[in-house]
């Protein structure tokens, strides 16, 4: 069995964001990029599963839509113990476009696991891994939350209401994962970080496909106000608040 996990290039999250180009763009200045964390667990899981010989995982392949630029994370999945790697050489624009990429890319290399984090920590669109799956014309499942493998066979756990529900699925097949895939995120050693830069990165160039979405423009959250202290021998000024003024109540 061959494992795909499709991975995002995301800034750190103690970032401070900074717009650029009339607040329609970011500005990617000083930004320290990383894996995006679901993709970082869906990666770790992954190797689990390719460490237990007795589940038949012969590779596992990461992939990427991005520049040039975003190498070193795709150079750090190599470390964390990823096979080999695929760079789309194009600006992931929308998630329609890199979608499409991933798609065209994956019927080219065969993989018979695909799994996509449930979304990234910067746009958080959730609609990658879904995209994927219907233009491959394969199956998905979603809210994935454990991937085991029983008589050969993948066996997914996934949450729903009042419970968990085990699903058996046949390859190929997405599965779109999110928190609870694996405990924590499997950390670089430093023979992976020597072997990464041998490890082989394989270049496609994009085949055209539209952005169905543009942005119209950025803004920042309202700054918090300032915090109110309510003096405790007088509940019926808070309660007065919360009524009138914070309407929560």
């Amino acid at each position: 069995m061959k494992i795909l996990v499709c991975i995002s290039n995301v800034p750190d999250t103690t970032t401070k964001i900074k717009f650029a180009d009339g607040n329609t763009s970011i500005d990617t200045a000083g930004i320290q990029w990383v894996i995006n964390p679901w993709d970082e667990l869906s990666l770790t899981r992954a190797l689990e599963l390719k460490d237990d010989q007795a589940n038949g995982v012969k590779s596992v392949t990461v992939a990427h839509v991005g520049p040039a630029s975003s190498e070193p994370t795709i150079r750090k999945a190599l470390a964390i113990g990823a096979d080999d790697a695929i760079r789309i050489n194009a600006s992931a624009s929308d998630a329609y476009y890199t979608a499409f990429q991933l798609a065209e890319v994956i019927r080219k290399e065969g993989f018979d696991m695909i799994i996509c984090g449930i979304e990234s920590s910067d746009f958080n669109g959730s609609a990658v891994g879904g995209m994927v799956a219907e233009f491959l014309g394969i199956p998905s499942v979603s809210s994935v939350s454990g991937i085991r493998f029983e008589g050969g066979s993948p066996l997914l756990t996934r949450e729903i209401d009042g419970g968990r529900e085990t699903v058996k699925v046949t390859a190929p097949f997405v599965a779109i994962v999110q928190k609870g895939i694996a405990k924590e995120p499997r950390i670089a050693s430093m023979r992976g970080i020597m072997t990464a830069r041998t490890k082989p990165v394989k270049v496609y160039e994009p085949v055209a496909a539209d952005s169905l979405t543009t942005v119209a423009g950025f803004e920042k959250p309202a700054p918090r106000a300032a915090c109110r202290y309510i003096d405790p021998e007088n509940p019926a000024q808070l309660i007065d608040l919360l009524q009138n003024e914070a309407k929560v109540i």
